[in-house]
C-alpha cells in the first residue's frame, strides 16, 4: 500500500450489512478507512453495538471513527426498549419560541440534549453524530428535512444547532452539522434525484448559510454536504462542487472536516457513478467521503481517490489535506479499549434520560410523520 492507497483510503467512510462484520467487512477496515456509519439493519441492543463498535476498531490499523445518525424525531437508529426516544428538532424549536421549561432556556435544553445523546452515544462506541440538522425550514413541502429543522428563523436554526453540536462534543462526541450550504428549502428528495435551487448568493448568506457560520465561529467539528446544485452560480451539487466547498472555506470560514452525504444517493450515483463521485468531491473540497452500503463500491472509491492522486486530476496536495483533517477529527476516536460492551446498556434509556426526554415530547395527537427518509436503500 502506497502514500496515496493509504491517504485516499482513510478518506472514506463505510457501511457494512449486518450486526456483525463479514471476513470481507473487516479485510475492508483493515485497507484503513476512516471511519464506519451504523444503520438500523447493524443495530439490536447495546451490548451488541459496543461489540460490533469494538471489533470494527480492534481490526482497524489506526483510529476509526464509528458514526451513526442519531437526531431525534424521525432520524434515530437507536431506539426505545434500549435507548432514548428523542424529540425532532422543530419541538426543541418550539420550546425555545415558547421561552424553555422550567429551569432551562431553550439553548440550554438544546445542550442538554447534546450532552445526553452524547452520553447513550459513546457507552455504545459511537465517537461521531450526524447532528444536528441545521438546515432552516423554509419548504412546507419539503419532503426530506421538514420537522429534522429546528426552525424557520436562521438564527433560532443557529443558536439551538450549535447547543446541541456543543453539547454532543462536551459528551466526547464529534457533531456534524448538514446539510451545507442548505437543503431547507428543497421540494424533492437527494435520496431519489438531484434538487436543484435558484437561490442566489445574496439569500443564501440571509438564511441558509446564518446557522453554517455560527457552527465555523464556534469551532464546530465536521460538516456535511447536500447533494443539491444552486442554478444561480454552480452546476454542480454542493458535495462536487469547488465553487461551493470553496464558500465553506474561504467565506464560511469553517476549518473542520467536511464529509459527503452517502454517495449512494441517486442525486449523486446516477448522474456521475459513486468511485468517480469520490474522487470528485475530495478534489473538490470534501475531506471525507460516505460510501453506505456496496462493499465494491467502497473499494473503488478508495482506488478512484488514489489514482486520482497519482496521475491526476486530484492534486495530491488536496488529498493530503483532506486526510489531515479526517485525522485531526479522528481526536474524537475512542480506543477499543475504552469501549465496554457489558456496561454500555447502564448508560442508556435511563430514568433521568427518559424522564428528560417525556418533559419534552409532543402529545401524540402534535405528532409529524414518522417515516425516517435517511433509511431508504439507495
Amino acid at each position: 500500500m502506497d502514500e496515496f492507497e493509504r491517504e485516499a483510503a482513510l478518506c472514506v467512510f463505510v457501511g457494512i450489512a449486518g450486526t456483525t462484520p463479514t471476513s470481507e467487512e473487516l479485510d475492508l477496515v483493515r485497507r484503513g478507512v476512516g471511519g464506519i456509519i451504523l444503520f438500523s439493519r447493524n443495530v439490536r441492543e447495546p451490548s451488541q453495538v459496543a461489540e460490533l463498535s469494538r471489533a470494527l476498531k480492534a481490526a482497524a490499523p489506526g483510529p476509526l471513527l464509528v458514526s451513526i445518525d442519531q437526531e431525534g424525531g424521525r432520524v434515530q437508529r437507536l431506539r426505545p426498549p434500549f435507548w432514548t426516544s428523542w424529540p425532532a428538532m422543530r419541538r426543541l424549536g418550539r420550546i425555545d419560541e415558547q421561552g424553555g421549561i422550567p429551569g432551562l432556556n431553550g439553548t440550554a435544553v438544546a445542550e442538554k440534549v447534546g450532552r445526553l445523546m452524547a452520553r447513550e452515544l459513546s457507552a455504545c462506541g459511537f465517537d461521531l453524530d450526524y447532528a444536528p440538522v441545521v438546515d432552516v425550514d423554509t419548504n412546507p413541502l419539503n419532503p426530506v428535512i421538514g420537522d429534522r429543522s429546528f426552525s424557520r428563523d436562521p438564527r433560532r436554526v443557529a443558536r439551538l444547532g450549535v447547543a446541541l453540536a456543543q453539547g454532543l462534543e462536551k459528551g466526547s462526541v464529534a457533531s456534524c452539522v448538514k446539510h451545507f450550504p442548505g437543503h431547507g428549502d428543497t421540494s424533492q428528495d437527494s435520496h431519489l434525484t438531484l434538487p436543484r435551487l435558484a437561490h442566489d448568493r445574496q439569500r443564501l448568506w440571509q438564511v441558509e448559510l446564518v446557522p453554517f457560520v455560527a457552527s465555523a465561529r464556534a469551532g464546530l467539528a465536521s460538516v456535511m454536504t447536500a447533494h443539491v446544485r444552486f442554478e444561480a452560480f454552480d452546476r454542480l451539487p454542493a458535495t462536487l462542487s469547488p465553487v461551493s466547498l470553496g464558500l465553506l472555506r474561504k467565506d464560511v470560514e469553517f476549518k473542520g472536516c467536511c464529509i459527503s452525504d452517502d454517495l449512494e444517493m441517486k442525486a449523486i450515483s446516477e448522474n456521475w457513478g459513486v468511485p468517480d463521485a469520490s474522487a470528485l468531491a475530495i478534489a473538490a473540497g470534501c475531506d471525507a467521503v460516505l460510501v453506505c452500503h456496496t462493499l465494491q463500491h467502497q473499494h473503488d472509491s478508495i482506488d478512484a481517490i488514489a489514482r486520482g492522486a497519482r496521475a491526476g486530476p486530484l492534486s495530491r496536495e488536496r488529498l493530503a489535506e483532506a486526510a489531515q483533517r479526517v485525522s485531526l477529527l479522528q481526536k474524537f476516536a475512542r480506543p477499543p479499549s475504552a469501549v465496554d460492551p457489558m456496561s454500555a446498556a447502564a448508560s442508556c434509556a435511563t430514568e433521568e434520560h427518559r424522564r428528560f426526554a417525556a418533559q419534552l415530547a409532543e402529545s401524540a395527537s402534535e405528532a409529524e410523520n414518522t417515516a425516517d427518509p435517511t433509511e431508504q436503500r439507495v
